[in-house]
């Protein structure tokens, strides 16, 4: 059995703030997204590919928390104990 997982990354921006989604797509991948911001300083210039960088990695960041949770989650229903798993 081969499973295929892909990440999509979108991005939303107003100016000042970028927000990313990272989802989980593919055959068998678990219902998870992740979310990430980013805060440009007023005084800075305007440059969105560093906000997305920042966004993105922040967005991933938290998809693993999530993989990880969800994998927990599945562990304890199926052991009755407290799964104890880092990142």
């Amino acid at each position: 059995m081969e499973n295929r997982w892909m990440i999509e990354l979108r991005f939303d921006e107003d100016g000042t703030r970028t927000m990313a989604t990272a989802t989980l797509t593919g055959s068998g991948a678990p219902d998870v997204r992740g979310h990430g911001y980013a805060r440009r300083n007023p005084a800075d210039t305007p440059d969105s590919c560093v906000g997305e960088e920042i966004a993105a990695a922040r967005a991933l960041s938290n998809l693993s928390h999530e993989l990880v949770d969800a994998a927990a989650r599945r562990i304890e229903e199926r052991t009755h104990s407290p799964a104890r798993l880092n990142v």
